[in-house]
């Protein structure tokens, strides 16, 4: 004999609940009820569990006062439902347009982030079950594949997140509705969602049912796909947690160019997320490549990402105005006039033509003759109306315009330069003057190195 296709959705809630370890004997689970199938379905089913799990069940409910009359309905269908089964049972309300526009949010991200500040508020110490569905999965995935996601953002709804579970994940929004209309119980429709106002909905009621053209059984091999993402991306997470204990201390990762790409990436990004600072796919990569190599990246205002190849992490650069002059004497040996780097200046005695052909073709320094310098020579940062004539041209350019062509914003204000009593002879990254060039008559030269000391 078949059994009813609510014992059979029951069951699979159950054997889902077990696969992730969602609940414990003792465990309150507080469950988020707007009135709607979907947390209908959940607070029923945890109640049908209770006894089995040997958990107790309450009920939340947000009135988000979006819809008048019709939020106000939903809010006593709910108090009714919960006092109809015995369940303790509390609603709040709260001002959702107000709160939007003081904070610049569409309705939809406010009533969220009041929603879920509530409930924090209302399960410290419990369980908060949402009644997120294998269909609310399938369009989270979708929704992150377009914007642009790895694999985590792939992996959809998380089942279990800090005190969050989400014990209906495996249950498709049909199955939802049948195990209602099996136990004759009805539920409330919010109006909002027969819209295609927001993105979510779009994905809902057109992608969607593109999707079930192609396969009609495309909700059930979602969670399917969903749960071996999770499996691969938990494999990737425990060998993260594993580099980080070698690697980590404090702020600073040192050793990490040894691991995988992959792993390199995550840690870097979990680095990122504990200091509440932003990243994308893009900064990421950057930052992988100063990594395993050096360098660094400006992350946000006067942090920066800094590497030696070695040892990388977060770094404060004090903001260096471009109105801000910095300058000193230039010296044989280190010159530190920025944090984080300095310019090395060495005499070299050359009276070989074929040296000074080697020096022309240098990739890591450059030279100059030390005898054409005139007057006293001082390092400086650059000054707004910068110009050299660059050796082997014939014109004067000016260093703002190669800068822009060459130099990332965030490294602009740390550049050396190097002037006599006649102008610039040296500017970072940029060249030599002219006048400075060595040739066959050059028998002393300055030697210019610039490295990074973090």
């Amino acid at each position: 004999m078949l059994l009813p296709k609510t014992d059979m959705i029951t069951d699979n809630i159950l054997g889902f609940i077990r696969k992730e370890n969602m609940l414990r004997p003792g465990d309150t689970v507080v469950c988020g009820l707007s009135g709607g199938a979907d947390s209908v379905c959940l607070l029923l089913a945890m109640k049908q569990l209770s006894t089995q799990f040997g958990i107790t069940v309450e009920a939340l409910h947000v009135n988000h006062c979006l819809r008048g009359d019709e939020s106000d309905r939903d809010e006593a269908f709910c108090r009714k439902l919960c006092a109809d089964n015995g369940i303790p049972f509390r609603a709040f309300s709260c001002n959702v347009r107000a709160y939007a526009a003081e904070h610049s949010l569409s309705d939809e991200e406010a009533a969220r982030k009041l929603r879920y500040g509530i409930f924090a508020d209302n399960s410290a110490g419990k369980l908060l079950a949402t009644a997120h569905n294998a269909d609310d999965n399938l369009e989270t995935m979708i929704l992150n594949l377009a914007r642009g996601s790895a694999l985590k953002g792939i992996c959809g709804i998380p089942p279990v997140r800090g005190n969050i579970i989400r014990p209906l994940l495996c249950v498709s929004r049909a199955e939802i509705e049948v195990f209602l209309a099996e136990l004759g119980q009805d539920f409330v429709t919010d109006s909002t969602n027969l819209s295609d106002d927001y993105t979510r909905n779009k994905i809902r009621h057109r992608i969607v049912p593109l999707l079930k053209e192609i396969n009609p059984s495309v909700t059930a091999t979602s969670v399917r796909s969903a749960a071996a993402l999770r499996e691969e991306n938990a494999l990737i997470e425990a060998q993260t947690d594993a580099a980080e204990a070698a690697c980590l201390t404090g702020s600073k990762l040192t050793g990490l160019a040894e691991y995988d790409k992959v792993i390199r990436k995550r840690c870097i990004a979990r680095l990122l997320t504990r200091n509440s600072l932003p990243y994308s796919s893009d900064r990421l990569e950057t930052a992988d490549s100063i990594l395993v190599s050096r360098g660094k990246l400006n992350i946000s205002g006067n942090i920066y990402f800094v590497s030696d190849g070695i040892s990388a992490g977060l770094q404060k650069i004090p903001d260096i105005s471009q109105n801000e002059d910095i300058s000193a004497e230039l010296r044989i040996g280190a010159n530190c006039i920025f944090p984080g780097k300095e310019l090395l200046c060495e005499i070299v005695l050359c009276d070989d033509l074929k040296k000074i052909e080697g020096v022309h073709n240098s990739l890591t320094s450059l030279y100059l003759d030390y005898d054409k310098i005139i007057g006293r020579a001082i390092v400086r940062n650059r000054r707004f109306s910068d110009k050299i004539r660059l050796s082997g041209r014939n014109f004067t350019s000016s260093v703002k315009k190669l800068i822009n062509e060459k130099i990332p914003a965030e490294e602009r204000p740390f550049l050396h330069f190097i002037e006599d009593e006649e102008g610039t002879v040296y500017a970072e990254k940029i060249g030599i003057s002219d006048r400075v060039k060595p040739d066959r008559s050059s028998r002393k030269l300055l030697k210019i190195t610039v490295r990074n000391t973090n």
